[in-house]
C-alpha cells in the first residue's frame, strides 16, 4: 500500500471538518468481499437468479459499502490515530456493480473528556441517492 494515512491529533480537528472520496464498485470487489466474508447469497452472486427479484440485477453487499467507513476513518478522519469506538448503519437504497459511489464524513461533534469525535457518514451513488448513512464514533488516541 502505498497510501499514507493523515495524523490529525484531537487538538486539530474542528466540527465541520469533512472528507469525501469515490469507489467504482466492480465485479472484482464483489467476488473479494464474498470471499472474504462468506456471504455468497445469490442476490449478490448470481445476475441469473437477481434477475427475477424486485431489484432485477445483482445488489451490492450493504456491508461491503460500509466497510468504506473504515478507510474513511482509518485513512482520512482522524487517520493514523484513529480507533473506531462504534458505527450506525441505516441501509436506504440499493447498489450495483458498476455503480459509483461516494463516502463522506463530517465531523459534528467531539468530547474533551473522551477524546472521541462523532461523525456524520453516508455513502452516495452516482445519481445523488443516499444508499447507507449513519453515526460513527472515534476515539482520537493522540
Amino acid at each position: 500500500m502505498t497510501d499514507m494515512p493523515n495524523e490529525y491529533k484531537f487538538e486539530d480537528i474542528e466540527i465541520g471538518l469533512e472528507h469525501k472520496f469515490t469507489e467504482k464498485i466492480t465485479n472484482l470487489i464483489l467476488d473479494n468481499f464474498a470471499k472474504l466474508s462468506g456471504d455468497h447469497n445469490p442476490l449478490h452472486m448470481d445476475a441469473d437468479y437477481a434477475k427475477g427479484t424486485k431489484f432485477k440485477k445483482q445488489v451490492c453487499h450493504g456491508m461491503l459499502l460500509a466497510s468504506f467507513f473504515s478507510k474513511l476513518v482509518g485513512m482520512y478522519i482522524p487517520g493514523k490515530n484513529a480507533l473506531y469506538f462504534s458505527q450506525s448503519l441505516n441501509f436506504q437504497s440499493p447498489c450495483y456493480i458498476d455503480d459509483t459511489v461516494t463516502v463522506r464524513g463530517e465531523v459534528i461533534d467531539k468530547s474533551d473528556s473522551t477524546r472521541i469525535i462523532t461523525m456524520k457518514t453516508s455513502i452516495y451513488n452516482q445519481q445523488g441517492t443516499c444508499l447507507i448513512d449513519g453515526i460513527a464514533k472515534v476515539v482520537i488516541r493522540q
